[in-house]
């Protein structure tokens, strides 16, 4: 698996996590949070990096637009600690890179 496709499904691993408890969706995603995965893996397959991508916290180009890159921050804060036990190989992955 590339890094971006790594990047796109860890990403979204956490957008459903965070759908379900922030918006009680049981299965899937709302439209907002659905909006905001395709507005994610689009900004993703854009990346100037490529797979020498850094995470986005250490990025010194930002590509998301202020208001969704807030929104990726509340997602990312919200769900980050439920990864490591709903989706641990990911979360200890996504963790390692953000150490380099």
């Amino acid at each position: 698996m590339t890094r971006i496709e790594t990047e796109k499904l860890t990403f979204s691993k956490m957008l459903r996590i965070y759908c379900k408890k922030e918006h009680k969706t049981p299965l899937g995603l709302c439209s907002h949070c659905k909006e905001m995965e395709e507005y994610a893996h689009f900004r993703l397959e854009k990346c100037p990096f490529g797979e020498e991508k850094p995470n986005c916290k250490h990025c010194r180009v930002h590509c998301y637009k202020p208001d969704m890159r807030k929104k990726a921050k509340q997602i990312m804060r919200k769900a980050g600690p439920w990864m490591l036990y709903y989706h641990p190989v990911l979360a200890i992955r996504h963790l390692l890179k953000a150490g380099k």
